[in-house]
């Protein structure tokens, strides 16, 4: 028996050298280390710019080191405006919209992936074709609507018209239709389970990672709204993050080092929720492509 038979290698197959091997495998690795490196490359220079004066940001060649002046930045933007306040007003809006928009999409996805009912294709195309029309088109009704409700200035302003949206509805669908057989389904029935308890029983364990994929993505969809809360909250006490950090920017000029440092309170709490959920965002978004 040739040594190609024993190794297993079909006959006219050659098998790749190791060094080859050994080339490509290293030229993969620097490759994902150049991608990480450009990938993070954006927010090292604002932290950079955070510890730096303002004029800093126009010198050649710009600073790629950390400053001195991180806690002059800091407080200058404390005392500027309410952070605390601000930061606190937006993680009540985004865990609201986030718990929420679980909640509501899960349940619609669930009765559209899994029931029939009259109308069921009609309901589901209407939800869709929510996707053609830009959500500045929404703008000015939901205005008039928070008017006409006594909303505007409040914070359910902002939470209420973002309880529901198609992209859930259309991710959790496909997610319900391919992992939760039938068979499953019918199980339950026999055992006497309705709707709710098929819901909570047998659909929500079976969707843990599409259901932290949403999660994170409606999160810090939410964290970084900025139009609407604009429009909608006139009250300085119950401004959002984003818009209490854009008072920064004056038309008498703008400091530079106090608006990176901004931007740097605003993205570190993301990172943070990030790191907590990469693990099942990154499985929810795999099992997503693969279904």
């Amino acid at each position: 028996m040739s040594t190609a038979v024993r190794r297993g290698i079909a006959p006219g197959e050659r098998r790749t050298p190791p060094r080859r091997r050994q080339a490509v495998r290293l030229l993969r690795h620097l490759l994902l280390v150049l991608g990480a490196l450009v990938s993070i490359f954006p927010f090292y220079w604002m932290f950079v710019l955070s510890t730096h004066r303002s004029a800093a940001i126009f010198e050649f060649p710009p600073p790629l080191v950390p400053g001195d002046r991180f806690a002059e930045n800091l407080q200058s933007v404390m005392s500027t405006l309410n952070v605390w306040a601000a930061m606190g007003n937006t993680v009540a809006v985004a865990a609201t919209t986030t718990l929420l928009v679980l909640l509501i999409d899960s349940l619609a996805a669930f009765a559209f992936a899994k029931y029939s009912f009259r109308g069921k294709r009609i309901l589901f195309l209407v939800v869709m074709l929510t996707f053609l029309l830009p959500s500045q088109l929404a703008t000015i009704p939901q205005f008039l609507m928070m008017t006409e409700l006594g909303w505007v200035g409040e914070l359910k302003a902002v939470i209420v018209p973002s309880l529901a949206g198609a992209f859930g509805i259309f991710w959790l669908r496909q997610f319900f239709s391919n992992s939760v057989p039938l068979e499953l389904m019918e199980a339950a029935t026999l055992d006497g389970s309705g709707f709710l308890r098929q819901y909570w029983h047998v659909a929500l364990p079976s969707a843990r990672s599409a259901l932290a994929f949403l999660g994170i993505f409606t999160f810090i969809g939410s964290w970084n709204d900025f139009m609407w809360p604009l429009i909608v909250l006139n009250d300085p006490n119950r401004l959002t993050l984003q818009v209490a950090l854009s008072q920064l920017q004056t038309a008498h000029g703008t400091d530079y080092g106090m608006l990176m440092m901004s931007a740097l309170i605003a993205v570190v709490p993301l990172l943070i929720v990030f790191a907590i959920g990469a693990k099942q965002f990154i499985a929810g978004l795999g099992e997503g492509a693969l279904k």
